[in-house]
Order: C-alpha cells, then structure tokens, then sequence
C-alpha cells in the first residue's frame, strides 16, 4: 500500500495505475455504466457456467417431461417454483432455455465481431497505409457493400453456404457459416475507420523515423501504426457486439440461424412467438426481454468506452 501526497491510502503497483487512471473515474463516476458493466457481467456469468447455474438442462430429452409444457410463472395460479418463469411446449423451463441460449448468442457475437475486426482491421490498415490502388478497391468495395443492409447480406451468405454445404453437415456448420455472414456484412466499418486513423498516423514523426533507419513497411504497420489505431476500433467493436447479437437473433428468428436443437435467444423468440396469441405469452416475452437488456447493456457499455477513450471530452 502506498500514501499519497493528501494523506489517502492507494493500493501500490500496477492496480494504483488502474484505480488512478482517467477511465476509472470516468467509470466509478457514471453509475449507469457500473449497472451496464455488473448486467452485462452477469448475462457473461450465467452464459458462461450454465451447464452449473442452470436449474436444469432444457436440451437433455430424458429430463424432460411434456406434462410439464406450458407450465406458467411462478407468480401466476398454476405456477410452480421448479419452474421460476415457466415453460414452453415441450416442457423446458424459460429460464434455464435463456441461459443456454445467451451462451450461443455471445459465442456467435464475439466470434463474429472478432472475425470482422480481423478482416476490416487488417484491409484497412493496407489501404491507409500503403494507399494507391490497394486503398481504391477496398474502399470502393467497403463503399457498395455498405449500401445494401447487413442483414441481407448476412441472408445472402447463408443461402449460399446452404447451397455449397452437404445436407448432413448443416448443422454441425450452421454456427460458423452464421458467424462467416455476420462477420462479413461489419467489416466495413472497422476498414473505414481503420484507414482514416493509418491516414493520420503514417504521417507523423515516429513512423518517418522508422522509415529513415529501414524498418520494413510491414513491421511498421503491426508494430507501430497498428497499437495507435486501435483506440477506435474497440470501441466500434464494443458497440458491434450488440449489433452482432441482434443480427444473430434476426437470423435465428427467420429460420436461418442456428439449428433448434441449439437454440440462442433469436430461436427461443420464435418458437414462443408460435404461442402468443394461445395465451403462453411468457415463453416469448422473456427471452426477448433478456435480448434487449443484454444489448442494451453492452451498447451502453460502448457509448461510455467511446467517450472515456476520447481526449476532447476529457
């Protein structure tokens, strides 16, 4: 423990760094960001360990018992506390359906996010860089592609991969052709805003001084262009979770997801939506409710990193 010059007591080491730094009183000080970062935590945690959270494991068949369908909340008359917010048609309880889902929804925005951070990152990085007729064709690329909505291009890759996968491995491969579609339909906005920073940074003394004493351009890119720009590509790919996950809930709601026997929150919408109006409201309505509380947790998550990582609002 170290003590500063007013007396206060500070942890020493690296964790004095984090606790006195700009963004950790920016976060200490936006009590909507500390309820965004403890929701968001949560959704993690119960996606995460739901295999042992879970009150029970809605995919495993020989716990299931179709008597038990359309079971309602507990709040309500024939409710039960073995099942906390009901069940759907086939017996499994809502609650421990949206754990398991959330858990498909993250893997699926992440790996997806990832995978377009990698790719517009990469391609705008050149095009900033290196400039001339690289930066030409993919910016023109970047410029038709985000004229047509993500999500049909997102629906256009999954009709093609339909058609160039074999019948028998469409399931096994529908998580990664749905992470492929969502993936290619963001990279754009990570290429822009990649190549407008290695605009900037290519320019500066640091990287003429590279030049001079012969480092090879590529070096120059990762080494040095590259940790400078990537300010702004987190907090775009923070924000691009949550788009990341409602465009996999679209998908999953139109059928064109991933398969039922591995349901995220997109395919538990629209199986409940089949009973809505038959009165088992609660096998939709919940579901749906986590899906906006978890984008708009991590979208205000991102709307702070944004202005956190901001030097002019500092």
């Amino acid at each position: 423990m170290a003590e500063n010059q007013l007396g206060e007591v500070r942890p020493a080491g690296r964790l004095a760094r984090i606790v006195d730094s700009d963004i950790f009183y920016s976060f200490s000080r936006s009590p909507v960001t500390v309820v965004s970062a403890i929701v968001t935590a949560i959704f993690f945690v119960a996606a995460g360990f739901a295999p042992w959270l879970a009150p029970h494991n809605p995919f495993d068949p020989a716990t299931l018992d179709l008597m038990d369908g359309f079971t309602p909340p507990v709040w309500e008359a024939e409710g039960t506390w073995k099942f906390l917010l009901g069940t759907d048609d086939q017996g499994r309880d809502v609650l421990s359906t949206i754990m398991y889902g959330s858990r498909v929804s993250l893997i699926v925005g992440f790996c997806a996010v990832i995978f377009s951070v990698v790719l517009g990152v990469g391609v705008g990085l050149l095009a900033g860089y290196l400039g001339g007729w690289i930066e030409t064709v993919v910016m023109r690329l970047a410029d038709v592609q985000l004229t047509i909505p993500a999500i049909l291009i997102a629906l256009m890759i999954d009709g093609i991969a339909h058609v160039l996968v074999p019948l028998h491995l469409r399931d096994v491969m529908a998580i990664y052709v749905l992470i492929l579609a969502i993936g290619i339909s963001d990279w754009p906005r990570y290429a822009r805003v990649t190549r407008g920073a290695a605009l900037v940074e290519r320019n500066k003394e640091y990287v003429s001084a590279a030049r001079v004493i012969g480092v090879h351009p590529m070096m120059i890119m990762l080494r040095h262009v590259l940790p400078n720009v990537m300010g702004p590509v987190l907090v775009l790919a923070t924000i691009g979770l949550a788009l990341a996950i409602i465009t996999e809930a679209t998908l999953s709601f139109l059928g064109v997801g991933v398969p039922p026997t591995t349901p995220s929150l997109g395919t538990l919408i629209r199986i409940g939506n089949n009973f809505l109006f038959s009165g088992e409201w609660w096998i939709t309505l919940f579901p749906s409710l986590a899906l906006v509380i978890l984008v708009l947790a991590v979208n205000l998550l991102g709307d702070w990193l944004r202005d956190a990582l901001n030097p002019k609002l500092r």
